[in-house]
């Protein structure tokens, strides 16, 4: 069949809006109309070359929709059925799925490969060349093909265009703060970057009952947003010294837990935010940094000295399976804000335009309707 989809075909270009084919789904694969994706900062950094991934690709990985149509032996979900997509599949089987840490799953190590689980490709162009496949699932497609292990069913009721971001950005961040930094009531907790992933650690940290939430970012417009989702208290880190204002705020004690959702990770990024935690204290590394940052901004005496952690947090610690549909719940009790990340929503021609509103801090959260 034939769906138009946003093909990266290297670095440092732009999204070019195609028609291409898609062929059916295989064993153990399912056919998804997408409803809605989100514009994560993540698929940028195929762009920017952040990410090694084969070239020419169809990116996205944020995505809801509806199955059309099932593989050989899918028994899981059924045409009809109302799915969130996951930019990690979980098999079930691995050692990391049977220790409760699916996004793990030795099958993630296929996400940036652009094959299918079978080595082969669903997506082509019309002349034929290969489509890679972002997170085996391409949500900037309005018909994917994806492994029925990427897809979680979720109720009719809910609406797609919103919970699509349920698929990546609001587990990452929300997660991070309840499952990772496992952040406690009273505790004070400051989370450096507020996109689409540090806005939902504000969630998280201020559901959790945190006594502070100090949200760091250089965009007055997001510290907004942050403030009406949960933050006690804002930080413009281009105006003030955040490790300063944390510990003033803390009598001088420093921050319990510290989150770092910085879009682009450098060394001196995690580096602050120890700084700014406590004795004994936690940071957690959200955001993904270049790969030639071969380094950390901490040093080893200090980190023995005050007994600090500081680890990183992939998919916010959360099982897609069993905390996707527990985070819809906590949306629809309103306890977990979802349509309130939207800023602005686009056509999938409209992409390069949402990725440059997210580049310029003007979206907490940019989606692409297709329904």
């Amino acid at each position: 069949m034939k769906t138009r989809a946003a093909v990266l075909y290297g670095p440092n270009q732009r999204f070019q809006i195609e028609e291409i084919e898609l062929d059916e789904p295989k064993a153990g694969e399912v056919l998804v109309h997408l409803a809605a994706t989100g514009l994560c900062h993540s698929d940028w950094h195929l762009v920017t070359g952040d990410l090694p991934v084969n070239y020419p690709i169809v990116a996205g990985h944020e995505g809801a929709g509806v199955v059309e149509q099932v593989g050989p032996g899918v028994t899981e979900v059924k045409p009809g059925d109302h799915v969130i997509l996951t930019f990690i599949p979980s098999c079930g089987r691995c050692r990391w799925c049977s220790s409760g840490l699916t996004m793990l799953c030795d099958l993630g190590a296929n996400i940036l490969q652009g094959q299918q689980l079978d080595s082969t490709y669903r997506m082509h162009t019309q002349n034929g060349q290969d489509l890679g496949q972002m997170c085996l699932i391409s949500t900037f497609s309005e018909w994917t093909v994806c492994p029925v292990a990427s897809v979680v069913p979720i109720p009719h009721d809910l609406p797609l265009d919103k919970v699509c971001l349920v698929g990546c950005g609001v587990p990452t961040g929300f997660g991070a703060a309840v499952n990772r930094a496992d952040v406690q009531p009273g505790e004070t907790v400051a989370i450096f970057g507020i996109g689409g992933v540090g806005i939902n650690a504000v969630q998280g940290a201020a559901v959790k009952g945190a006594a502070k939430v100090i949200a760091v970012d250089l965009v007055d417009f997001k510290l907004e947003m942050a403030e009406e989702l949960g933050a006690t208290h804002t930080i413009n880190n281009s105006r003030e010294d955040p490790v300063a204002l944390i510990r003033e705020l803390t009598n001088g004690v420093g921050a319990d837990k510290t989150i770092v959702t910085i879009d682009v990770v450098q060394p001196e990024h995690v580096g602050m935010a120890y700084r700014a935690t406590r004795k004994g204290g936690r940071t957690v590394v959200v955001g993904l940094g270049q790969p030639t940052a071969g380094h950390i901004d901490i040093p080893p005496t200090d980190l023995v000295l005050m007994q600090k952690e500081v680890v990183g947090s992939l998919y916010g610690n959360s099982n897609p399976r069993v905390d996707l549909p527990r985070y819809l719940e906590l949306y629809r009790a309103g306890t977990l804000k979802v349509d309130e990340l939207i800023t602005r929503t686009y056509t999938l021609d409209q992409i390069n335009e949402g990725y440059q509103d997210m580049l310029e801090g003007r979206n907490i959260r940019g989606v692409i309707r297709y329904q």
